[in-house]
């Protein structure tokens, strides 16, 4: 199933990436709803989403779609996960750095992913022990031993501000450390990034599935690691999320150790 998966979520990205730069002329005369505070979403991706759900429908009836702005629909031990915009709040202020990010997840593995960047129309694509690509060209994780000289990205927590302090703490004990870390706004974008060595390492706290599984699927199968702020392989339950390459994952999660506190170590 994976493969032919990949064409499908792929057709379905790239209709989407559609949708996306046709409206970016007109952001001004958008609807935009405050789901909660600092979290918004636009019409733009309601009718993305929309567009993937259909594609993915037609090839796929009987498995269950999870998204980010439909919720859950079906039961089936396949779901697809879609974020139909990552990076909404960059979209909205014309800010060039967002995605389409769909996963198609086995028993709660991810199977299957395609990140999609359609303003520089890179298309990452990875399939379970198929590696991962950019634009057909394999990708690897950067080669770095550590974080001595590591380029790093983050996320900050605009829905989970109780956790600024301790998200604080871990990027500056990173920083004692590490080159420099950059705060992008696309979880998804982020991981393709570590997927591709153009960056060494992630953390975020608070991410939702949509937010990572098809960039954690790149990560693996481009060499390198994910887990939780413990160390526990797999999408976090948490959503509280590190990756990279073994060394720089491994490094990150002892470096942030003294700043997690219980509730994100959970």
């Amino acid at each position: 199933m994976p493969r032919p998966a990949v064409n499908v979520a792929v057709r379905a990205a790239r209709a989407a990436g559609q949708i996306i730069l046709r409206y970016m002329n007109r952001l001004d005369s958008l609807e935009v709803i405050e789901k909660q505070r600092h979290d918004y979403v636009s019409e733009v991706d309601k009718l993305a989403e929309a567009e993937i759900i259909r594609e993915l429908r037609r090839a796929y009836p009987r498995d269950a779609i999870l998204g980010e702005e439909s919720g859950q629909i079906g039961k089936s031990r396949n779901v697809w996960v879609i974020d139909p915009l990552d990076g909404t709040h960059n979209y909205l202020r014309g800010f060039p750095h967002f995605c389409v990010s769909i996963a198609l997840l086995e028993g709660g593995e991810p199977v299957v992913g395609v990140v999609y960047d359609p303003l520089r129309d890179e298309l990452y694509t990875t399939s379970k022990g198929d590696g991962a690509y950019l634009n057909d060209r394999r990708i690897r994780v950067g080669k770095r031993e550590g974080l001595g000289g590591a380029l790093l990205v983050t996320g900050f927590p605009y829905r989970q501000r109780r956790h600024l302090d301790a998200q604080l703490g871990m990027t500056r004990v990173l920083l004692a450390e590490a080159e420099d870390i950059r705060r992008t706004g696309s979880a998804a974008l982020d991981l393709a990034y570590v997927a591709a060595g153009r960056v060494d390492g992630y953390f975020e706290i608070g991410l939702y599935t949509w937010d990572m599984a098809a960039g954690c699927l790149l990560v693996r199968e481009a060499g390198g690691r994910y887990c939780d702020f413990t160390g526990r392989d797999g999408i976090p339950e948490t959503g509280n999320l590190v990756a990279g390459n073994v060394h720089v994952a491994n490094a990150m999660v002892k470096a942030i150790a003294p700043e997690v506190t219980p509730v994100l170590a959970r």
